[in-house]
């Protein structure tokens, strides 16, 4: 069981994580981007787990371009909500369950084509992700895709100083940078750098095949003050952002796609 698990279970109980792309603009970016970096892997054959699935946002996205999704998370009150969800599109191939990331207990092995990790590492400090690496590889079909969301540490406290005028500071540059947590919530958010959650990866003989930034808070005040014009141009550059490892270490939240 996650050691923070009451902690994660109370900030997620409002059940409503899947509406966060509604927010802004740049809030949207980081769906928009996982989305697509997503895509081509997920077949019409692929046995998809999500693990962190929240509400079932990707679940939704994903479930007419597979064969079955299931989706795992640790709070209920998710897992309702996607249930919800569930019953009101009809989805016979999709099913939801609560669970922990760092024991998946009730799940067999080698026996899911694709593994999103959406959210945990978000959650856990490193000793407990590397217990989400070792079941994401233990549920893994031979030549499996899984995929692991991360929060990067050195990104999203580059982007805080641009949006509140609080940051930097002496407290936050001890909590970032040896701690590797979040200043006001140590216990709930945890960071990790794009190169450590490669050497994690690799440490599990996972293949990496790529590491990309989803969305970047530097830029969130930026974005949601353009025109609808230069919001349309911004697209492109974005792309290229998203796409560029000389890029992903200023993200926010990044995406980590490994092969067994």
């Amino acid at each position: 069981m996650a050691s923070n698990q009451a902690k994660v279970i109370e900030k997620y109980s409002h059940g409503k994580e899947g509406e966060r792309y509604l927010l802004s603009r740049s809030e949207y970016m980081e769906f928009h981007y996982t989305k697509k970096n997503l895509d081509e892997y997920i077949k019409p054959d692929s046995r998809v787990i999500e693990l962190g699935c929240g509400g079932g946002y990707y679940g939704m996205y994903f479930a007419d371009k597979c064969a079955e999704y299931v989706g795992i998370d640790i709070t209920p009150e998710n897992i309702a909500a996607f249930e919800e969800n569930i019953k009101v599109k009809g989805l016979a191939n999709v099913k939801a369950f609560v669970g922990d990331a760092v024991n998946l207990e009730n799940i067999a092995d080698k026996s899911f084509d694709v593994i999103l990790c959406l959210g945990p590492m978000y959650h856990l400090p490193k000793e407990e992700r590397e217990l989400v690496f070792a079941e994401c590889k233990r549920i893994a079909k031979d030549g499996a895709i899984i995929a692991f969301a991360y929060i990067n540490g050195l990104g999203v406290y580059a982007g805080a100083c641009t949006v509140w005028n609080v940051y930097p500071n002496a407290k936050t540059n001890k909590y970032v940078f040896e701690y590797h947590t979040d200043d006001e919530r140590p216990e709930l958010f945890f960071f990790t750098s794009p190169e450590e959650i490669e050497y994690d990866a690799k440490k599990y003989k996972l293949e990496v095949l790529k590491n990309c930034g989803v969305d970047f808070l530097f830029a969130a005040n930026a974005i949601n003050n353009m025109s609808e014009e230069q919001f349309e141009c911004y697209w492109e550059l974005a792309d290229r952002m998203s796409e560029s490892r000389s890029c992903v270490g200023l993200s926010n939240h990044a995406l980590l796609v490994c092969r067994k």
